[in-house]
């Protein structure tokens, strides 16, 4: 039986929408695809299945990406789906555990790929926000409360950003003792 389930996750919780998605496999839901804030599961053995998340640095349809998730699927995971730079894999619990980052460098890296798009996201809110305010204000334009979203969602990224960043730094400080 199919079934579609409805829910949000933000870019910085990855780790929790990716416990989330093992917690429905452990309940015999698979994961079959995924879009934004939609994901797609069929019936399985509970339990069957390991699910990973990473955010590539291109692209999955790019070259690079493309050799690294042919890469991972001759080990044995399986590519479910992808929602922008985000890929879903998947992986039968049998062939053993299941990692995408094989040490903390590889970790550090992800979480910096995640801080130069949550950045990325923060700048272009920042800047529509302040334009959107500066029209409001110069000419009346009505638009204010776009831009008035657009800080806020500023804001809440920011705080994603710090949460991820310090993420980050423990793991820096936990490379640093092991060298």
């Amino acid at each position: 039986m199919r079934k579609t389930i409805r829910k949000l996750f933000w870019a910085w919780d990855f780790d929790k929408e990716e416990r989330w998605l093992n917690e429905m496999a452990a309940k015999g839901l698979c994961l079959i695809s995924v879009g934004w804030c939609k994901y797609d599961f069929e019936d399985c053995d509970p339990g069957e299945y390991s699910i990973r998340l990473e955010l590539l640095n291109q692209k999955p349809m790019h070259p690079e990406s493309v050799k690294y998730l042919e890469f991972l699927e001759e080990t044995g995971a399986e590519h479910i789906g992808s929602y922008m730079r985000w890929i879903y894999m998947r992986k039968k619990k049998a062939d053993g555990e299941f990692h995408l980052f094989s040490d903390n460098e590889s970790r550090i890296r992800h979480l910096t790929r995640i801080i130069h798009l949550l950045t990325l996201l923060t700048a272009v809110n920042l800047y529509s926000g302040i334009y959107n305010l500066i029209l409001y204000f110069a000419w009346g334009n009505p638009v204010s409360l776009l831009g008035l979203i657009n800080l806020m969602l500023s804001a809440g990224l920011v705080c994603g950003m710090v949460k991820i960043w310090h993420k980050r730094k423990l793991l820096k400080e936990e490379q640093r003792i092991f060298e």
